[in-house]
């Protein structure tokens, strides 16, 4: 599985702005795609995961403000992000595990939000 991410990019705090995850490979192996954030530092986080049934779970800090979402056929994810703010600046990279517990990582895109 290879997955590439773009939609990074500078945004202003509050305004929105959407990342996306494409798969290529075995896309159909995938179980759970998600987004991980990593800040200057700051450990890496989960921000966002969804699994090839649509569950879903986000990250406390951005519950309500962000959405994921999954084409499973595409082998595409998404991430809207509405109401930025500051300390969601970082670096995203998408995610994806298979069902046999393989995971990849593509490369991260970084998001910087401007007060």
């Amino acid at each position: 599985v290879q997955l590439q991410a773009s939609g990074g990019g500078l945004v202003q705090a509050g305004g929105s702005l959407t990342l996306s995850c494409v798969a290529s490979g075995s896309i159909y192996s995938i179980h759970e795609m998600g987004w991980y954030r990593q800040a200057p530092g700051n450990k890496r986080e989960l921000v966002a995961s969804i699994t090839t049934a649509g569950d879903t779970n986000y990250g406390d800090s951005v519950q309500g403000r962000f959405t994921i979402t999954r084409d499973n056929i595409q082998g595409t994810m998404s991430l809207q992000m509405s109401s930025v703010k500051v300390e969601d600046t970082a670096v995203y990279s998408c995610n994806a595990q298979t069902y046999r517990g393989s995971e990849y990582w593509g490369q991260g895109t970084l998001v910087t939000v401007s007060s």
